[in-house]
């Protein structure tokens, strides 16, 4: 349906284009550098205007406008902008210098008045090439934008159910939930998945970026900075806009593989993007196609007995046979096995000299297959459920019918699809440019060989069907759907969507050489669904390892949001930008907001810019996190697997608990920078910033029975056969500051070849909780907070303090190489179980004098600064062909931890003080996870990792 929904679109985008002429002038001309060198892919852009090109591979250009005279603008990254003032439809031959680029020419994020004058930007942007994206040998876009951009992070979870779908992402440690994501300057739709592990990301949700081709990536602006008050919700902590390859002629085909050092994790891929005009050069067409596969990875720890036989109550002895002959317990972590075709397409058509209608749109399938914990003989015993013999056969020496444990797999299949369709126009000399955007993400998932544990197999309801002499599997009596149902080995457990609208009408003016103006609207409708799982995935407690959606938790939601905003552009002197900003919003759920930004810049010297915003913002809460509510498998330190509740915020066990509903977020953002070019060669930027948010919405930690068993806490766990719930609630204020710095210093000329450096880094000068956590009166009468120590360090310190990347390219003859170095800071954990650590000793006179059993930390977890160190090799063994070797980790550095910030408790531990289960076991679940505990790290686990790849150009 969204395929034949998207052709349809196209169709009548075409009936509108096919009737309509041509243009009245013709401009035409070729860029090139001082040495005579064509420049392909600079921008040129008519003045005031929407009407625009890029140069082909001879740096050549025809642009068509209503008459003459215009002025045209040149510009792209790392060249100086040119105005040429355009008179007569002879050819042109401009000439541009190196050096800085004029960002108010081309980018467009963060500032909704037009293109004016040769100024320097305002506000923080890092703009990132393909070329960039592709030299890090990284096979998705977020994880190349990780080692090109200090600020943006994103997390490795060894976790692989849901969360392998799509990793958390975020810009200034502020969660992917509080940065906008936008295609061509639109709103891209959000992902369907929620995190709700207890890892970094938790309760957060975000738009599904690693699917989208790097080969349909022309570059990304990345606007470090508030933008509320431009784009609406979401953009906190920033906005990345993914501005998509608009070439007619150019075009490629590229084949890649790769694989680890450890001979796993096997990867091919093959893409193609090219592209077409549109009759007379009226218009182009660009598409990109995409498809790879990647092998599963598999990197377990060595299973220590004495955690397992004390977590699961097993004999030791039988714990040990088991790991005697699978020491890694079967266990099966690292990277999933994935698939992907991706399908992007990018175009406009010119309606008249100053019309032009585009479009573009993308669809991306995504199949992952992972697996759960491997549920070991001595942890799902028949002991519990004889019946696992006949469900599950295997090659135990004494167990019936060699029963000898199982693993359940996790299946995810994801489809993520957007597209827009737009009209520009210069009306009168106003700027007008209206569109429709529509996209969605689904994802839907499949447990094999797994089972419901919950239900009772008695021998009465079994038949022998087959009169064999055994009670076979699935051998049930016809009128018991219930127990027909979970006797299932495999189950669909439902899945989640999102889906949303959204219109948009820009129109903006020049007024004066020094003055303009803009102003819009957008309109917003949104959908989120929870997909219903069948009967055994979710009765009783559902599918092992992961349950399904029971129909009172399933449904659609919907909402919709009307916004408007105005723009003020003044340039009061030559030197001096300023930019105002406000906008309103009503959201049919929570109501209004308001917010407001201003920003400035002052040129000085001809080489230095300082600049500064301050703005507010807000974030509606997403409607996944207003409508969510399903059973959760969580890892529970020192008791493995437990089975917690998720209750949303419209719920009666909502209204019983005392939960309020969920408000907007609101923020307050500072900036104060200074950039420079100092020569050709060298550049920098410098940026202060400060983000203040206010009511911040956060999933709760597990709240758990309390002492006297008597409240209506108590009530809900126990009709719900629960052992813990959760909750998003608007908790707490936090402060977050940091520096963000960029200094490039490149072509430098050494011997026959170009020489560069770039340094970029990120410092984290305070991220932290602002005052008491807002807790409901019900948990607060128990003793309890929604938000303890763990969860406060998943929100503060689970990202690096500080991060910086330090890359070196040398371009000579045919040969290009690069050396990245990626240095990542400490981050600290406070595991959950990690409390009350006296319980644990042997010998009650080891207890360190004065302990107490006060449910803070005795032990926090700390990971080691590392630098990862990236080769890249590229050989142009002909104009069209170009080879290319990324050695990613070339050193083959891991992630590394310690215990650390030990209290009196946690130092006799430490010491050697005798203990029941040691802390570490408690993290990793037993040394399962011994490399990157439970909670998950930001760069991978897998090691050394080599890829290859064949471009050829077309």
């Amino acid at each position: 349906m969204k395929q034949k929904y998207l052709s349809k679109l196209f169709t009548i985008a075409f009936m509108f284009m096919l009737p309509l002429g041509l243009m009245a002038q013709t401009i035409k001309g070729k860029v090139t550098d001082k040495s005579g060198s064509a420049l392909p892919y600079m921008n040129v852009l008519v003045k005031g205007t929407s009407i625009g090109t890029t140069t082909n591979d001879s740096g050549e250009f025809s642009l068509n406008v209503k008459s003459l005279p215009v002025t045209i603008m040149v510009s792209s990254i790392g060249y100086k902008s040119k105005q040429v003032k355009v008179t007569s439809a002879s050819f042109l031959n401009i000439s541009i210098e190196e050096g800085d680029e004029s960002l108010g020419e081309i980018v467009i994020t963060g500032s909704r008045t037009p293109a004016r004058s040769n100024t320097k930007s305002p506000l923080p942007i890092d703009i990132v090439s393909a070329k960039d994206l592709v030299s890090t040998g990284q096979t998705t876009f977020d994880k190349a934008l990780q080692y090109k951009i200090p600020s943006f992070s994103t997390v490795q979870t060894p976790v692989n159910d849901a969360t392998s779908l799509l990793d958390p992402y975020e810009i200034r440690n502020m969660g992917p939930s509080r940065t906008l994501i936008l295609i061509n300057g639109k709103r891209k739709n959000l992902s369907a998945l929620l995190y709700t592990q207890t890892s970094p990301g938790r309760g957060e949700t975000g738009s599904d970026i690693s699917g989208i081709p790097i080969d349909a990536i022309k570059d990304i602006q990345v606007l470090r900075d508030g933008a509320s008050a431009q784009y609406g919700s979401d953009a906190i902590a920033g906005v990345i806009n993914i501005i998509l390859k608009d070439s007619p002629d150019a075009g490629s085909a590229t084949l890649r593989t790769g694989i680890t050092a450890e001979g796993d994790g096997e990867m091919f891929g093959v893409s193609v993007n090219n592209g077409s005009s549109i009759g007379d050069d009226n218009g182009f067409i660009n598409y990109t196609v995409d498809f790879s596969k990647t092998l599963v990875s598999n990197r377990p720890g060595t299973v220590d007995a004495a955690g397992e036989a004390a977590d699961f109550g097993a004999n030791i002895a039988d714990v040990q046979e088991f790991l005697s002959r699978n020491p890694d317990a079967n266990n099966i972590n690292g990277a999933p096995e994935t698939a992907a075709a991706k399908f992007l397409i990018n175009g406009e058509y010119k309606l008249s000299e100053e019309s032009k209608m585009y479009f573009n749109g993308a669809f991306i399938n995504k199949k992952v297959n992972s697996f759960a914990n491997y549920r070991t003989p001595y942890w799902r015993t028949l002991g519990d459920n004889p019946y696992l013999a006949d469900f599950f056969p295997g090659d135990h020496p004494t167990n019936a019918g060699g029963y000898d444990g199982y693993v359940p797999t996790f299946e995810g299949d994801l489809n993520d699809y957007n597209a827009t369709i737009g009209f520009k126009s210069v009306i009168n000399d106003w700027n007008v440019d209206a569109s429709f955007t529509t996209g969605g993400n689904s994802q839907t998932y499949k447990v094999s060989d797994s089972h419901n544990r919950n239900v009772v197999y008695s021998p009465s309801t079994w038949v022998d069907a087959n009169n064999n002499g055994t009670i076979d599997q699935g051998e049930v009596t016809e009128g018991s759907q219930l127990y027909r149902e979970n006797s299932k080995r495999s189950f669909d457990p439902g899945g989640t969507g999102f889906y949303h609208n959204v219109g948009n009408l820009d129109i903006s003016k020049i007024l004066t050489d020094n003055l303009s103006v803009a102003f819009g609207t957008e309109f917003r409708y949104e959908t989120f669904e929870i997909i219903e799982g069948e009967l055994g995935s979710y009765d009783g407690g559902g599918a092992d390892s992961f349950a399904g959606n029971s129909p009172e938790n399933s449904g659609k939601f919907t909402r919709y949001n009307f916004g408007g905003y105005a723009s003020l552009n003044w340039n009061p002197t030559e030197n001096l930008t300023l930019d105002g900003t406000i906008r309103s919003e009503n959201y049919s759920d929570f109501g209004n907001a308001f917010v407001w930004k201003a920003s400035g810049a002052y040129t000085f010297n001809d080489k230095y810019t300082l600049r500064s915003s301050v703005s507010t913002g807000f974030r509606a809460p997403t409607l996944h996190q207003i409508y969510t509510q399903k059973a959760q498998y969580s890892f529970v330190p020192g008791q493995g697997i437990q089975v917690g509740g998720l209750v949303n915020n419209v719920s009666s066990q909502a209204g019983l608990l005392g939960i309020d509903k969920l408000d907007a977020e609101t923020s307050t953002n500072f900036t104060l920078g200074l950039g420079g070019k100092v020569n050709r060669n060298l550049s920098f930027t410098v940026d202060y910033y400060s983000i203040n948010v206010e009511d911040r919405v956060v999933l709760s930690t597990e709240i758990g029975a309390t002492a006297a068993g008597n409240t209506a806490l108590d009530q809900v766990l126990t009709n719900n056969n629960l052992s813990d719930l959760s909750f998003f609630t608007n908790a707490i204020d936090t402060k977050t500051s940091g520096i963000d710095v960029v200094v490039g210093y490149n072509r430098i000329e050494v011997g026959e070849g170009k020489l560069g450096f770039n340094l970029s880094g990120n410092y984290v000068i305070e991220n932290a909780r602002d005052g008491d956590v807002k807790n409901p009166q019900i948990v607060a009468d128990a003793g309890q907070s929604v938000v303890n120590e763990t969860q406060e360090a998943l929100f503060f310190t689970s990202r690096p303090k500080t991060k910086w990347i330090l890359g070196t390219t040398y371009d000579i003859g045919k040969f290009g190489f690069s050396l990245n170095n990626t240095y990542f800071g400490k981050t600290k954990f406070a595991q959950q179980g990690l409390q009350n650590l006296e319980s644990l000793f042997v010998n009650a006179a080891d207890i360190p004098a004065g302990a107490v059993q006060d449910g803070g930390s005795d032990l926090r977890t700390e990971f080691t600064p590392k630098v990862v160190t990236d080769l890249g090799i590229n050989f142009n063994a002909t104009e069209k062909l170009t080879l290319s070797l990324n050695v990613n980790n070339l050193f083959n550095v891991l992630p590394e931890w310690s215990f650390t910030n030990a209290t009196a408790t946690g130092q006799a531990i430490l010491d050697g003080a005798a203990v029941t289960n040691s802390p570490s076991n408690l993290i990793t679940f037993n040394q399962r996870y011994s490399q990157m505990t439970y909670d998950g790290y930001h760069f991978s686990q897998l090691g050394t990792m080599f890829n290859l790849s064949l471009n050829y150009q077309f």
